[in-house]
């Protein structure tokens, strides 16, 4: 699709991590880029302004500590840096910065409403090619092979934004399916439930000139209710348990330190379930609150997310799936599965 001339400005982020940020004017649509705008759509009063340029995308390197074990974690005590006039705004938009030198995505921004919403099925988004991405299986790691998807930053669901390569970046599973998903539904379902507007802004990070995003920033704030009702700013990790990744081409290899836990679901019984069921502790980190999805093995008394490759070898008599947090499961007695909870 046809870009004005743009500016552009790399953010860094410290002396190592940059956010890739080079906005457009040009009015975004809903559509897919090959097809041409219905009525419908060019009925839609959607205002597109340039991204801010200002300190609300700029992050220390230090609130990002390494991956262990928590999927995402809190910044900026978890208040969006969104300014006070945006926090004012009811008109619906959508911003897509401009893919930079190394075909990486910059920020996306949008104010959610029922508005931008879909009205149809999401078409297929295979002939985009985002940085980094490899077409890779791993079926005894990951339930459903792939490694990677392609990851809209700012969903389908919430904005209707389907095959445009300025919204997608390469994802593991892990990101895209379950961490992501996390704070995608719950502004899904506010804006369904109030018909309120949220705005909400997804800027991925990435570190020098990897191909591949170390994780994804999403802010979001409720703006008629003052923030009362969605309210968050977290970093994503761009993660999979069980799997190395270079992040400056996204090859990937099996991360051999869990490999030997690949027969624990297989014969449900190891020497390791009896001597580590009573060493599992709660924690006071918010990944072990968070309310979540997960797969319970009744036999071996371990907690999976669902995506795991211990839950496809499980016999399905002692698959529970329950909604709870981490720490309530181990006081019943459940311990996190090394290879996809590590």
């Amino acid at each position: 699709m046809p870009i004005d001339d743009p500016t552009t400005e790399d953010i860094v982020v410290s002396s190592e991590v940059i956010i890739s940020e080079e906005p457009t004017t040009e009015s975004v649509t809903t559509e897919l880029s090959t097809e041409p705008v219905s009525e419908d759509e060019a009925d839609k009063e959607i205002k597109n302004e340039e991204l801010p340029n200002d300190d609300s995308q700029k992050i220390d390197v230090a609130d990002i500590p390494p991956y262990s074990r928590k999927p995402y974690i809190e910044l900026n005590n978890n208040v969006p840096m969104f300014t006070e006039e945006e926090k004012k705004s009811t008109e619906a938009f959508e911003h897509y910065s401009n893919l930079d030198k190394l075909g990486r995505c910059g920020v996306a921004y949008a104010n959610v409403c029922k508005e931008l919403m879909p009205t149809e099925e999401r078409g297929s988004i295979g002939n985009i090619r985002p940085s980094g991405w490899h077409t890779v299986k791993y079926p005894d790691v990951i339930e459903d092979n792939y490694l990677y998807n392609r990851s809209h930053l700012i969903a389908y669901s919430l904005a209707g934004e389907n095959a445009n390569e300025k919204n997608l970046i390469t994802g593991t599973r892990y990101l895209n399916h379950i961490t992501m998903q996390i704070f995608e539904m719950q502004v899904l379902d506010y804006v369904r439930a109030k018909d309120n507007h949220v705005l909400y802004r997804v800027t991925p990070v990435f570190e020098n000139d990897n191909l591949l995003a170390t994780g994804v920033i999403m802010e979001a704030w409720s703006v008629e209710d003052d923030g009362r009702g969605i309210c968050f700013n977290v970093f994503c990790y761009n993660v999979q348990p069980g799997i190395e990744i270079d992040y400056t081409t996204g090859e990937s290899k099996r991360d051999e330190s869990v490999a030997g836990t690949t027969t624990e679901q297989t014969t449900e019984t190891t020497t390791e379930q009896a001597t580590t069921s009573d060493n599992a502790a709660t924690s006071d980190s918010d990944w072990y609150n968070t309310k979540m999805t997960f797969i319970l093995n009744t036999h071996t008394k371990k907690i999976h997310m669902p995506d795991c490759r211990g839950v496809k070898q499980m016999a399905d008599r002692n698959k529970l799936e329950c909604e709870s947090t981490i720490n309530e499961l181990i006081k019943q007695g459940y311990e996190p599965c090394k290879m996809c909870l590590k």
